[in-house]
């Protein structure tokens, strides 16, 4: 028997003894001291089974507090898993921008490499002669569009705006302005995309880019929750390139637009 039921039997056998003891079971000395009859019956059995019913009941206790922690600890992971859900939703939004953004450079590549064999001699520059060779422009454009491909696009921008410095006249001066939106909508810089992909429709308004620059301009104004110029940017780009590959996902965003009321 472990101490605390040693500790319970002391406390039963208390209570038994002052309101259990049967009457005329002693009978009280002149000095006070009762005098136990020889019949009084063995209190064992009845200490034993109410220590055992209060053993129970204390088991009882100590399961239902067990229980209740181990509710709270499904609540708490539920809780974690439904955030863990939301990151992974912010993280796979942000793989799919990156993915799109690669499978179009993937495809402007291919139209730049079937176009250079055909394409017209650049335009020289007198200011800037020394760098307005085909051959500087072009590898200027390489490099700033191997950072945007590793993902470094703070160096990207930086390259793409020497290059309009430097080969204003150029070839791919349109290219380089639309990969400057990209870079910052790729960061999140959404009202820098916003200025960047207007000068391509402004500056180039004959460039292959310019339905491109009109979808992400639309994009831009979205991110940046200015609604009306989001819907207009849209619809006129749906308007103008019905046949444009990226319709679907003018469509999907316009239908955004509607389920958030505007």
């Amino acid at each position: 028997m472990n101490m605390s039921r040693l500790a319970l039997s002391g406390m039963v056998l208390g209570v038994a003894c002052a309101t259990a003891l049967p009457a005329g079971a002693a009978e009280p000395r002149p000095g006070g001291a009762p005098v136990v009859s020889a019949t009084q019956p063995n209190p064992g059995p009845v200490l034993e089974a109410r220590v055992a019913k209060l053993e129970r009941l204390l088991e009882g206790q100590a399961l239902a507090d067990l229980l209740q922690r181990v509710q709270q600890l499904q609540q708490d992971v539920q809780s974690l898993r439904g955030e863990l859900e939301v990151q992974a939703n912010d993280i796979n939004g942000l793989k799919q921008r990156q993915r799109d953004l690669y499978l179009d450079i993937d495809r402007r590549l291919q139209q730049l490499s079937a176009a250079a064999p055909t394409a017209a001699a650049p335009v020289a520059v007198p200011s800037v002669a020394a760098l307005a060779t085909p051959e500087q422009e072009q590898a200027a454009y390489q490099q700033a569009f191997d950072k945007m491909k590793e993902g470094r696009y703070d160096e990207a921008i930086s390259l793409f705006r020497g290059l309009l410095a430097n080969h204003p006249n150029g070839k791919l001066v349109d290219n380089a302005q639309y990969w400057l939106g990209e870079a910052n909508y790729v960061t999140r810089r959404y009202r820098e995309a916003v200025d960047e992909f207007g000068k391509v429709i402004t500056a180039y308004p004959q460039s292959p880019k310019v339905p491109d620059a009109l979808l992400k301009l639309g994009f831009s104004y979205y991110e940046l929750g200015e609604w009306a110029k989001a819907r207009e940017t849209l619809e006129q780009f749906l308007a103008r390139y019905p046949q444009h590959s990226a319709v679907v996902r003018a469509n999907e965003r316009l239908q955004a637009l509607k389920a958030k009321g505007h």
